[in-house]
């Protein structure tokens, strides 16, 4: 068996979701399982919903909850009709009623907690799943209806909820049947607890209910459908001729992720790397491109990919007191580790340690700690230049290479990962789009 992702643009309108349920048709044999994200725009709508209630602005928020109400029923009037219809707007009258309901109570209490906010941010995908379903009955599937909150259970952490493995799987395997020529249809993004309160599961979350299903039930394949052609070797927002990389291994597609390339988050295909369980990212409005495979790679070197990432602060610590001195560094960590900010990169030196941070939050804080250490300066508006791939540091002439490729772009400072697949700079921000650009003409063009 298969599972398919598919995220917000992909299922935006009464097209789209035709065009996901055309690629589901064409892999019926294998036995697929349809794991769909809230349609384009919508879970922003319903944050706004829930904030302007809590606000006060009842009114302006069953506005909303109408403009909502009226763009799913005319997508199921779109490509509904008869008993399908009936039947498809009958189940998404009732989510509105029920959602009115909680934002009524938002209203009245003036409060939201992270239990009331996964509620509310859960019915983008129920509302989503609800039409895909009436309308693959409408083409004739031999489709199936599971609510993914019957099977997939989190821990109480509202708004990033961690999956419990043990009773998730066991309640997979028990429930979900996949068999060639049917089509079983669930939400991603949204759980339960073990008392049967919604959850969500976070940033990147319907990626990570995929590859939860595609683990519980030893999927051959996990198939990341989204709007661009898998993973590219560089933003092709600044690199408009940048290519599609056909092949990644898990650690290489993790560090892209984290340093810039957003197309899949590394946490969330956690479950997959575990078992070895590729994971295929295709463009739907491409279905018949390579798209990229992630997958276990076992040597493969050279460059594969830049990503950049902007809105980083560097932060310098400079004291003779950590001349032969252990637990120094410690000292460092545990502030950051107080303050609750993880550290991007690190370079040390005999008396001095540098690190990059991206969450500016709790810096002035930081900054004020780490004084009493030795002597601290910040520098904000930086950026992270990422070079991926794997055995970088073995060829000789590559890092003159870069270095020639960047000219007179100032390096602020260097990092190469002791994995043995990154490479990253820091930079000016201003100067990040035009380091890509040389980088990328130098290795790829």
């Amino acid at each position: 068996m298969i599972v398919q992702k598919f995220g917000g643009t992909s299922v935006a309108n009464a097209q789209v979701m035709d065009k996901v349920l055309d690629l589901a048709l064409r892999d019926i044999d294998r036995a697929p399982l349809l794991v769909a994200s809230a349609m384009s725009k919508v879970t922003d709508t319903l944050i706004s919903i829930r904030d302007k209630a809590v606000s006060g602005y009842i009114l302006e928020a069953q506005k909303e909850i109408e403009a909502l109400h009226t763009r799913h029923r005319a997508t199921a009037e779109a490509f509904l009709s008869g008993e399908n219809l009936e039947a498809g707007v009958s189940a998404l009258d009732k989510l509105f009623e029920e959602m009115s309901g909680l934002v009524r109570g938002l209203f009245l209490l003036r409060e939201c907690t992270p239990r009331s906010s996964d509620a509310v941010v859960s019915f983008g995908e129920r509302l989503s799943t609800t039409l895909l379903f009436y309308r693959a009955r409408e083409r004739g599937m031999d489709c199936e209806f599971l609510d993914a909150r019957e099977v997939l259970f989190t821990t109480e952490e509202f708004t990033n909820a961690t999956p419990i493995y043990s009773t998730t799987n066991q309640a997979i395997q028990e429930r979900v049947k996949p068999r060639a020529g049917h089509l079983i249809i669930t939400q991603g993004f949204i759980g339960r607890t073990l008392k049967g309160v919604t959850t969500t599961l976070g940033r990147g979350g319907s990626d990570f209910s995929a590859t939860i299903f595609g683990a519980a039930l030893k999927a051959e394949e996990v198939q990341i459908w989204t709007d661009v052609d898998g993973i590219m070797s560089c933003d092709p927002r600044i690199i408009p001729e940048a290519h599609t990389v056909e092949s990644i291994s898990y650690e290489e597609a993790a560090e892209l992720a984290y340093f810039g390339a957003k197309v899949v988050h590394p946490s969330t295909i956690q479950p997959a790397v575990e078992l070895g369980i590729p994971v295929l990212v295709k463009n739907t409005n491409n279905p018949d491109g390579k798209g990229t495979v992630i997958k276990r790679i076992e040597k493969k070197n050279g460059l594969l990919a830049l990503a950049g990432k902007k809105r980083v602060i560097l932060i310098n610590i400079n004291s003779s007191r950590m001349l032969n001195a252990y637990g120094f560094v410690s000292r460092i960590f545990n502030i950051f580790e107080k303050h609750k900010t993880p550290v991007d990169l690190i370079a040390t030196s005999e008396v001095s340690v540098s690190v990059t941070i991206d969450n500016p939050e709790n810096l002035e804080r930081i900054v004020q700690d780490l004084s009493e250490i030795g002597s601290v300066s910040a520098e904000p508006e930086k950026s992270i230049l990422c070079l991926v791939g794997r055995g970088l540091w073995r060829d000789p002439v590559f890092l003159a290479r870069v270095f020639k490729a960047l000219g007179d772009v100032p390096v602020r400072m260097i990092s190469l990962g002791s994995s043995d697949i990154n490479l990253s700079l820091v930079l000016s921000e201003k100067m990040l789009d035009n380091a890509l650009k040389n980088l990328h003409r130098e290795f790829f063009n």
